[in-house]
This record gives C-alpha cells, sequence and structure tokens, in this order.
C-alpha cells in the first residue's frame, strides 16, 4: 500500500491507533528504518554544530533554526514528527519516540539520556500488537534533568524544571518545579532558590 506521510502524520496526530499487522504499522516501520539510517550518519562520526543542524533537518523533515543545538548521540525511531523552537538545546543520548508528536518550546534545555515516549501498547494481551498515540507538549524555557522519562500525552508548562531521573506521567504545571517516580510538584519556582 503506498501512503503519504501527510496522511499517516494526520493519522497520529488524531490519536487514531496503529494496530498490528496493518499497512500503516509497515509504513512507521519503513519511516524507523529512514530514521536509523540518518541517526547512524549523525552518531557515528564528528560533526559541526551546522552539519549537526543540517542532519537534524533531514531527520524531521523541516527546517531548525540556527540557534538550535544537539549533542549526539540522538536517537528516534521516526523524526518526523518533531517540531524544535528557538534556542532550543538537546543534550547527548536522548531518544524520541515521537510518532505521537512532540513539540518543544523556544528556549528548552533537554539533559543527557532523556526519554520522550508517545507511543502505548494496548492493555489487553489480544491488543498488545497496537500502538496508540498521544503527543508529548514541551513549553517554553522548560527545563529537564538528565535521565527524564516523559510518558505519552504529558504537556509540560513553560518555565518548569523537572529534576533528574524523574518519570512524568502527567501534566506539569507552569513555574513549577517537579522530581521523582512519578514526578510530583516540588515547589513553585517563584519560590525557589538556586538550590
Amino acid at each position: 500500500m503506498y501512503m503519504e506521510l501527510k496522511d499517516y502524520l494526520e493519522h497520529l496526530n488524531a490519536g487514531k491507533p496503529v494496530k498490528a499487522n496493518s499497512d500503516m504499522l509497515q509504513f512507521m516501520t519503513e519511516l524507523s528504518n529512514e530514521a536509523m539510517q540518518i541517526t547512524t550518519q549523525l552518531n557515528n562520526v564528528y560533526h559541526t554544530p551546522q552539519e549537526v543542524r543540517s542532519l537534524f533537518t533531514e531527520l524531521i523533515g523541516k527546517e531548525v533554526d540556527e540557534s538550535f543545538m544537539l549533542f549526539p548521540p540522538f536517537y528516534t525511531d521516526c523524526g518526523k514528527n518533531i517540531r524544535v523552537g528557538k534556542h532550543v538545546f538537546i543534550n547527548a543520548c536522548c531518544n524520541f519516540q515521537d510518532q505521537g508528536g512532540i513539540v518543544i518550546g523556544d528556549h528548552t534545555l533537554i539533559g543527557h539520556k532523556v526519554v520522550l515516549a508517545t507511543l502505548n501498547h494496548g492493555f489487553a494481551p489480544e491488543d498488545r500488537g497496537s500502538l496508540y498515540p498521544a503527543p508529548i507538549i514541551i513549553g517554553t524555557n522548560v527545563w529537564i534533568g538528565a535521565s527524564v522519562t516523559v510518558l505519552p500525552g504529558v504537556t509540560i508548562g513553560d518555565n518548569a524544571i523537572v529534576g533528574a531521573g524523574s518519570v512524568v506521567t502527567k501534566d506539569v504545571p507552569a513555574n513549577t518545579i517537579v522530581a521523582g517516580v512519578p514526578a510530583k510538584v516540588i515547589k513553585r519556582i517563584e519560590e525557589a532558590s538556586n538550590k
């Protein structure tokens, strides 16, 4: 079956499932193989910051701002459903599962080994092979610490900080610091010092 990327993304962005053994799943697999080719190029030799931006642009299919910075290695199993703002920094060893959509606002910092996961499997054993997408939306001026995992459907509000090692299972309010497994609000930014 021939499928357009636009139709595939519309399906996922509408939150519709990708059923096991479907044409949609086959198309998803083809995109994953394409993403692996580009990330292998990105990750296996040194590239200048401009070359990194060029490869990332190829990976996501959209031009990124010259202020965008990424330290490889970087991993994704799609790439085509990532949108990044200006002055975004992504540190080394991050893994973005972006089929459900990832939006990263301006002036956001993402630490080492962050996982952004936008797909879930069906809970019923007979539906376990199906995939259910939900977007991750990250606001502006957000700082996500090292080794954080963000689960499908989460929105992280503007100016929020997510402490290292946290697992974010629900929305993070703007102007808060969250941490833990699962992540919980520790304090509001206005109350926080630099400790």
